[in-house]
């Protein structure tokens, strides 16, 4: 069992959804917290960030690179130890 406290105006914006959809106060929260848990729960990381993935371009140059430098660094530790 939980309880929470909600601010007056939830409280009120949700007595009132509640009475729009034909349910108890609580119904209603444990549907809406149930349907959030599943968004939550089901949702990608990559869905979390669609709206800014492939936003920016940063002109490759060194990425193409990076791949040889880090090569290149693992072989150097490699040498030294």
């Amino acid at each position: 069992m939980r309880s929470l406290r909600l601010d007056p105006d939830l409280d009120e914006m949700v007595q009132r959804a509640a009475a729009v959809k034909g349910e108890s106060v609580s119904e209603f929260i444990r549907h809406a917290a149930a349907e959030r848990a599943k968004e939550t729960l089901t949702q990608r990381p990559s869905e979390e960030f669609a709206d800014v993935v492939g936003v920016i371009n940063g002109g490759g140059g060194r990425a193409r690179r990076s791949g040889e430098a880090f090569t290149r660094s693992l072989h150097k530790n490699r040498t030294s130890r």
